[in-house]
């Protein structure tokens, strides 16, 4: 954090003159890194000819639904099963003619007209976690280079920062029992200066400042003045305040991060639209059903943040699945409903994708406990926005939802459709890895029915 002088020799907080000045490391995982040195990183990329142009705000909300979701009981009903694989749900009908979806989900269904299910996706690894949709990669793709990185680390590098007192990356996870449940997503062999800010936690103590407010930092004059005064009792290595360290204040002066964090700011009218997620029901060692978090997405791209990840609610429904799925899916549902007609009224749901799945799907048959167990063969995604035709399914599953029936829709497509939507050409854009050597952002095309 910032730590401002008091009138006497001594710091406000008792920190050595060498440190009085680090602002921490904003949730970036690197207890040494700070703003300084991230900005100092930019302007050496620049420099390179490596940060590309900002002209354009594109961004992707990225729900994971951790635990893996029930395919069978959200979005690919199989009413011709036999009881035992059936469940206890009926299918609904949507305002698109012919796609039908669980009667938990409602307003999802009401618009279907701006919302893409995919029914076949395929290629899971089977592990608890959210790498794959968070990455488009299994966990050990480039893992003894540091791993792959992120789609939120990837757009803080190809892309940069949109507004430079917005961080590109924010994961809003809250931490959870299960810690792989919690991810917003790695930086990989990009390294700590491309990971996620998380306002949870370290993250918003690093946006307090002590012995002063935003509104007395707001005039640069006075905060120029401030330091002038105190010059004198400062060493030899703070004699000049550089445009690097300016850019710093820049972010904390601003109040843009900190009002797209404050759901105070909405309406009553929008936050109940929203919903709370309330109570936490099934959450355990997962996330909580955290709708306000779904606000706060669409705040923070409206900010100027390129890529926004969340955990919502824990879905590994061994047990009771369908209670599970009534209460989740209903807050759910209410959630993301709202978040498409905020971004469609605002205009920005073109602009911005919006993505809600998990690390599989679920068994077929029903257990003994009324639950589903793993299922890596298949599962599910809901898609929205983007710029993406919309209103329709892509792929599904056999009469019992074992496999996919036709057009297996895999990870590495859905990524690549993402960087499409973003305005990004995978035919010539490359990453480097620690060795030097360009990596492709996907290994495959975007999906030709959505784009």
């Amino acid at each position: 954090m910032l730590t401002i002088f008091g009138r006497t020799n001594r710091f406000c907080d008792g920190v050595s003159r060498r440190n009085f000045l680090r602002i921490g490391a904003l949730g970036l995982g690197a207890a040494s890194l700070n703003l300084f040195d991230i900005f100092r990183a930019e302007a050496r990329a620049a420099q390179l000819g490596t940060t590309a142009s900002t002209s354009q705000h594109k961004a992707v909300i990225n729900v994971f639904l951790g635990g893996g979701p029930p395919h069978q009981d959200m979005w690919d009903l199989k009413m011709d099963a036999p009881s035992e694989i059936r469940g206890e749900f009926k299918p609904i009908a949507t305002n698109v003619p012919g796609i039908q979806i669980c009667e938990v989900f409602p307003q999802i269904a009401a618009r279907m007209d701006k919302c893409v299910v995919i029914r076949s996706l395929v290629g899971a690894t089977g592990g608890h976690d959210g790498f794959q949709c968070m990455t488009g990669y299994p966990p050990k793709s480039l893992a003894a280079l540091g791993g792959r990185p992120s789609l939120g680390s990837i757009l803080a590098k190809v892309k940069g920062p949109a507004d430079p007192s917005v961080p590109p990356f924010v994961g809003l996870a809250k931490p959870t029992g299960h810690m792989p449940w919690s991810d917003a997503g790695r930086a990989g062999f990009l390294g700590a200066g491309y990971a996620a800010f998380k306002p949870d936690g370290q993250g918003m103590a690093d946006l307090t400042l002590k012995g002063s407010s935003l509104e007395n930092l707001a005039d640069r004059k006075q905060l120029r003045a401030s330091f002038d005064g105190l010059r004198q009792e400062v060493d030899g290595s703070l004699k000049s305040v550089d445009d690097i360290t300016e850019r710093a204040f820049g972010v904390l002066t601003s109040s843009k991060l900190v009002d797209a964090l404050d759901l105070s700011k909405e309406s009553d009218k929008v936050r109940d639209r929203y919903g709370d997620g309330k109570p936490y029901k099934y959450q355990f060692d997962g996330a909580p059903t955290v709708n306000d978090q779904l606000l706060m997405a669409r705040r923070l791209v409206e900010a100027g943040v390129r890529c926004v990840t969340l955990s919502y609610g824990r879905w590994d429904s061994h047990g009771k699945n369908f209670d599970l799925v009534r209460d989740h899916g209903a807050k759910l549902d209410q959630g993301l409903s709202a978040l498409i007609d905020d971004l469609d009224v605002r205009g920005m749901l073109n602009d911005v994708t919006v993505v809600a799945w998990g690390e599989f799907g679920r068994t077929p048959r029903i257990n003994k406990d009324a639950g589903r167990d793993h299922w890596p063969t298949v599962s599910c995604a809901l898609l929205a926005g983007g710029g993406m035709k919309t209103g329709q399914v892509v792929g599904s599953t056999n009469r019992l939802g074992e496999t996919a029936n036709n057009r297996p829709v895999t990870f590495p497509e859905v990524f690549a459709t993402f960087y499409h939507n973003l305005g990004i050409d995978l035919s010539n854009t490359f990453i480097n890895d620690p060795t030097g050597r360009p990596q492709h952002l996907a290994d495959e095309a975007a999906m030709k029915e959505l784009v």
